[in-house]
């Protein structure tokens, strides 16, 4: 199966596992599952490191590439076709990048893997 990390997901998979649920993590440790990170959850790591809000033990490019390796990690590219699904969106969850996301759960048929609370005012299947 394939799936969607949320942003926070993502991180606590490398830094924090004690964060995620059971759930999450039997999902994330199946080998038989796909994750995909959204180069939107890239981009807003990169804001909150330069930003001051976030840190990583090595930068960005190297631990993406190590999560690629280690966790099996595919990258979702961002599609026209996500950004003109945030139209059908109702102003549920105000977070451009969650927005985004939740846009390229619907769009791809995929659940996603996310503590927001907020995500399941929408459509999708949200693990956690």
């Amino acid at each position: 199966m394939k799936f969607l990390l949320d942003t926070h997901t993502f991180l606590w998979l490398d830094s924090d596992p004690a964060q995620l649920s059971a759930t999450a993590a039997a999902t994330l440790a199946d080998p038989n599952n796909i994750p995909l990170l959204s180069y939107a959850s890239v981009w807003e790591i990169q804001i909150k490191v330069q930003i001051g809000k976030l840190q990583l033990t090595t930068p960005l490019t190297t631990y993406i590439q190590a999560q690629q390796q280690t966790n099996q990690l595919m990258l979702l590219p961002i599609e026209l076709r996500h950004i003109f699904a945030l139209d059908r969106l109702p102003l549920h969850h105000r977070d451009p990048f969650d927005r985004l996301l939740i846009a390229q759960s619907l769009s791809e048929g995929i659940p996603i893997l996310s503590r927001d609370s907020m995500f399941s005012r929408y459509p999708l299947k949200v693990i956690w």
